[in-house]
């Protein structure tokens, strides 16, 4: 068996994913390289960006591929036409959630692996002091909090919803939460969140929008929370799920990526019956307890292993 040496792609252009990508060779050196020359397995963890790789490497080595999600309503030809060109060189796959790897698996007959990103707990943990935290944000104490850290409007215009993460579903929520609690307040974190903040800006409710937040910062925010809600259509994560486990965050969300993997049934609602949905803070934070830094590399080299071999 040849030694296993793995090259990562880079993204540049997402920073949750060259986090990853970081991270995995900052725990990984023995079994990485820097040098798409030297490893005998390519990883494309962005695949978004793959066509900017040598295709003569690609041909040459052992190539695994990343799906972050599949949307089907914009799945149209042309996507249809990249996918395809990326498959002739992949090997295996790797899906982040179980959701992602069905619907991969009606494009291909290659081999999939479902494994979710690890969580570096260095990065997002709990945080006890509600209280100081507030203030530091210039929430008011008797707030109730709801949290939303995903993009939410189309790039094409900074105007129209991005559909699939389901904006137009958190407006109807969190309008109906405003009759539970009236000093509802909202914190929005990351790009193209016109669409919520339009919104919110309508209906008059109270709201923090903070664009580009450090990871330190997201993760103070995860703790002001009373609720983080995921209103999505489709997901192939995301990571806010598993970034609300690891903080203790309470969160609910639809029936989209890793939702039924790391909560509770009673934390997964539709649009029928969301008012019933409750967090369990217990139950995510020890289904998570497996992809926390280092055992959540463990099951990725298993997967690095068994391509290199086969």
């Amino acid at each position: 068996m040849n030694e296993l040496k793995t090259y990562l792609n880079k993204a540049n252009e997402n920073w949750v994913v060259d986090r990853f990508r970081k991270e995995w060779y900052e725990y990984n050196r023995e079994i990485s390289t820097s040098s798409i020359r030297k490893s005998n397995l390519v990883w494309v963890i962005s695949p978004w960006t793959w066509s900017k790789l040598n295709k003569k490497n690609l041909e040459e080595k052992k190539v695994l591929c990343t799906v972050h999600h599949i949307d089907y309503s914009k799945f149209n030809k042309e996507e249809e036409k990249k996918f395809y060109e990326l498959d002739q060189y992949v090997n295996s796959y790797h899906a982040v959630s179980d959701s992602t790897k069905r619907e991969l698996s009606k494009l291909t007959n290659k081999t999939i692996y479902s494994i979710p990103f690890w969580l570096n707990q260095y990065i997002w943990y709990p945080i006890k002091d509600k209280k100081k935290l507030r203030e530091k944000y210039d929430i008011e104490k008797d707030a109730y909090v709801i949290g939303s850290f995903q993009r939410d409007t189309e790039g094409s215009d900074l105007i129209s919803p991005k559909l699939s993460k389901g904006p137009d579903q958190f407006i109807e929520i969190i309008l109906k939460y405003r009759e539970k609690h009236p000093n509802l307040f909202i914190i929005l974190t990351g790009k193209r969140r016109q669409f919520l903040i339009n919104n919110l800006e309508i209906y008059n409710i109270k709201y923090k929008y903070i664009e580009m937040a450090s990871f330190e910062v997201i993760n103070e925010l995860y703790n002001c929370l009373d609720l983080y809600i995921v209103a999505s259509r489709v997901e192939g994560g995301p990571q806010a799920i598993p970034e609300s486990a690891i903080s203790e965050t309470p969160i609910i969300s639809t029936d989209v990526g890793l939702a039924s993997q790391l909560l509770s049934k009673d934390s997964i609602f539709n649009m029928d019956n969301y008012e019933d949905a409750l967090p369990d803070t217990n139950y995510a934070s020890k289904k998570i307890e497996k992809l926390i830094i280092p055992e959540g590399f463990n099951s990725y080299i298993k997967m690095l292993d068994e391509i290199n071999e086969n």
